[in-house]
Parts: structure tokens; sequence; C-alpha cells
């Protein structure tokens, strides 16, 4: 059943984050829905604009659909990940998606409300929420890509104005994660201290936290032993995003490590099935072990064993 994220916060706020699982094709489809029903956890699909031009946008869409028809007690909502105006308004009207976010964070604050409000009012017409972004994560995704001297923290005055007069409905806070699977090069962490002051002047306001895969060091040896060559890569310790959750943090963006396991999961099979060149039986091995990764997150989030009582708050 596909839901607004909305309501989705409204049920998370102060004790758990929503996992918002990045999806590109049907193994990565159909390994989160098994992965979130056998977890018994609400989810976010998360569409980025490099997955709606990977083959065609109308093919994740009826993948999704499909998905909604198999698995009927999944609750979720479909969410456009870093859109920009015109592929936000472009998902607005296929009258599809629940939930946009328009990412002009790279802009300067003024433009970026301006940007923003446009959209807000467009999805809201439409019954459809809006996620924003304030201060700029470094890092690299798909066509996102930020040098880290530009990155900057989200100043926790300017979050509260930028809401008050953009009436998004939630909001990504760069509070030290990065994107791609070098987010850490030291003892870095989250930022902590610029959270609780964000919440503080925007209590009960649903917070987002981008950039926020682990980068399994399992998964990147293992990956390395089977041909890889993914040196230095480290990411966000999964043990803090409960800490998150308790400060306002009601959904945390993983993409990076999915990938992580469809690279290990592939490095691993052919190294060990040399002849094969049958597509079935690694897609088979694949859905399993991302629907078990899957699980997993929704452990580490507070979301797993979540979804009666979600049910109950929806009426359903």
């Amino acid at each position: 059943m596909i839901v607004t994220t909305k309501k989705l916060f409204e049920a998370a706020y102060g004790k758990y984050a929503i996992g918002a699982y990045n999806i590109n094709n049907l193994e990565q489809a159909m390994g989160l829905f098994r992965g979130n029903v056998e977890s018994k956890a609400p989810f976010i699909i998360q569409i980025s604009k490099g997955a709606r031009s990977y083959t065609h946008k109308k093919m994740l869409e009826a993948m999704i659909r499909a998905a909604d028809e198999i698995f009927p007690e999944a609750i979720f909502a479909v969410h456009l990940d870093h859109g920009d105006e015109q592929t936000c308004y472009d998902c607005i009207e296929s009258g599809f998606y629940s939930s946009v976010m328009i990412d002009a964070s790279h802009e300067p604050f003024e433009k970026n409300v301006e940007i923003t409000r446009r959209v807000v009012e467009a999805a809201h017409a439409r019954g459809i929420v809006v996620e924003a972004e304030l201060g700029q994560l470094g890092g690299v995704e798909e066509h996102v890509s930020v040098d880290e001297a530009n990155a900057h923290l989200t100043d926790p005055d300017q979050a509260k104005q930028f809401v008050e007069l953009t009436g998004c409905d939630s909001l990504a806070c760069a509070i030290g994660t990065s994107h791609g699977a070098y987010k850490f090069t030291g003892n870095q962490g989250l930022r902590f201290d610029v959270l609780a002051e964000i919440q503080k002047r925007l209590p009960g306001f649903p917070l987002v936290m981008h950039g926020s895969s682990s980068v399994p060091q399992e998964e990147v040896e293992r990956i390395n032993a089977a041909g890889g060559s993914i040196k230095g890569a480290k990411g966000v310790d999964e043990n803090e995003f409960a800490r998150a959750a308790t400060l306002g943090v009601t959904k945390v963006n993983i993409d990076t490590d999915g990938r992580l396991v469809w690279t290990r999961v592939h490095r691993e099979y052919f190294r060990d099935h040399p002849a094969e060149f049958d597509l079935r039986p690694i897609g088979k091995v694949f859905m399993a072990e991302y629907a078990k990764f899957i699980a997993h997150k929704n452990e580490k989030l507070g979301s797993a064993g979540r979804l009666d009582e979600v049910r109950a708050m929806l009426g359903k």
C-alpha cells in the first residue's frame, strides 16, 4: 500500500527512523519488498533521476505497482530522490509518486527558498509531500557531486527560517555525512550537536539524513578479495541511527550499501562459477542477500516489527 512519507513520519517521529532505499531494477525491487515484509517494517522506495532514465521511468513504476500487488501487506512511500525542479514537476504530474525531494541546496539561500516554495505549492495542490535540503553534503552520488571544500553543515537558525518560508514537509540536513563510499577519512562521525540544535528550533519536524550508508568493511573486503579495488571506503556507524532518531531524524537514506551488496554477490558468483552465463541464478542469490541486508538495516533503524502499529494508525 502506497502512502505519503508524512504519514510514515507521524508514526515514527522520536521513536525510530524509516529506511529509504534506492532501487534501479527488478532484482532490487523484489529483494527490497521481501526484506521489508519479512522484517515487518514500513519503508520508502527512492527513485533517483538516474534510475528514472536507466531504462525508462514507466518501467520502474510498473515494477513497483506489481510488487504492491504481490506484497499486499507492505506499507511504503514512493519518493523522488534528489530531484531538480523540472523532474519534481514531472513526478507530481505522473500521479504515481507520494513524495518528491527538491534539491536546490547548491543555490544561495534565497534562491533555494524560491525554488523549493514553487515545488511545494505544486505538490501540495496534488496531495504530495515535499522534502527539501539545506546545507551541502560532500561526495558523489549520480549527478550530485560536491567537493569536500564546498560542503557545509546546515545552520540551525537558517533551518527554522527555511522551513517557515518554504512550507516543506521534511528537511534533509547536512550533519557530517557524505554521499558515496568514502564518507570519512579519520574519526569523524555524525554531528549530533548540530542535529540537536536543529531539532530544538524545529520540534516535531521530520529531519532526513542523506549519505547514511555504513559501508560495511566485510562487504568491502569480500569485494576486494573477489577482484575489486575499493580502498579506504568508510561509512556511517549504523549503531548511531537510533540516537539520531531520538533527535528528529525520521528518514535515513541508504543507497551505497545496496550497491556494495550487488557488487559483492556478482564478483563472488562469477569468480566461483566462471562458466556461468545465465543471469537468473545470480539474480536469485542477490535478491536473497539484498532482502537479508534490508532486514538488518531495519533492525538498526528501529523500524523492524512496526508494520502492525503503522497499519493501525492508518486505520487499515
